[in-house]
């Protein structure tokens, strides 16, 4: 253990794995606000620290079979079409809750949301990490752990921006639409192909997640919209 400790390539790559994590992440935080942005303040900070933490023991089980995950045909794509959809359900506006079990099942479904959409968007930042980690498991474990008040902080700031300037919800989606776009076609089934014949699809399927997102997201948030409106007037409608 001291040896470990004193060793000088240790550290550097303790650092390597924090500075990968931490850049590799910023659609992490995005998620984590998105999903917690409804939330009260109490159950904001739980829903937060619960969702990050899960989902950083998943990323270090993750990183483990990343070689053998990251060329299993049709996972990237599966997961691109996952992420879309939590993308666009994001767009959405809350239910409103009843009291506490209300608030209670919104934070744990916000979890449920972080958890996942982080599980997909790992797939391709687990490689970055395990790269630098080179199999120790010590130094994955130390670099993630690190890097998880980072993500808490950044997702928290992003969060509160948020508030402030509700374009950004619509524009973080927007991010979430884009990387799965380029994870879907990044799978190893469709891969080859483009790179020896349309490598332009790249940025093409990227940008069109995005845009499909956010044209989805509005589409269906402006029917739930309308559909509270027609409630609420029959339900006024109907008192004596």
């Amino acid at each position: 253990m001291i040896e470990w400790l004193i060793d000088v390539r240790n550290w550097i790559a303790l650092l390597e794995i924090i500075g990968v994590n931490i850049v590799l992440s910023g659609d992490n935080a995005v998620v984590i606000a998105l999903a917690c942005r409804s939330l009260p303040p109490a159950q904001q900070r739980l829903a937060i620290f619960f969702g990050s933490a899960v989902a950083i023991v998943l990323r270090v089980v993750l990183t483990g079979f990343a070689a053998l995950l990251l060329v299993r045909p049709y996972l990237k794509l599966v997961g691109g079409v996952l992420l879309l959809w939590i993308a666009v359900k994001l767009l959405l506006p809350e239910d409103e809750g009843d009291g506490e079990t209300g608030d209670k099942a919104g934070m744990f479904a916000a979890i449920k949301t972080i958890v996942i959409a982080d599980l997909v968007m790992s797939l391709d930042n687990v490689l970055g990490v395990a790269a630098v980690a080179k199999g120790d498991l010590v130094l994955l474990i130390l670099g993630l752990l690190i890097s998880m008040p980072l993500i808490i902080y950044g997702s928290t700031l992003i969060m509160r921006l948020m508030g402030k300037f509700p374009v950004l919800i619509t524009l973080g989606a927007a991010l979430l639409g884009y990387v799965a776009g380029e994870m879907a076609v990044s799978d190893p089934v469709a891969a080859p192909w483009i790179e020896a014949n349309m490598p332009l699809l790249h940025s093409l399927a990227a940008v069109t997640g995005a845009v499909l997102v956010v044209l989805t997201g509005k589409f269906f948030a402006r029917r739930k919209r309308r559909a509270v409106v027609e409630i609420a007037v029959e339900e006024q409608q109907s008192k004596p």
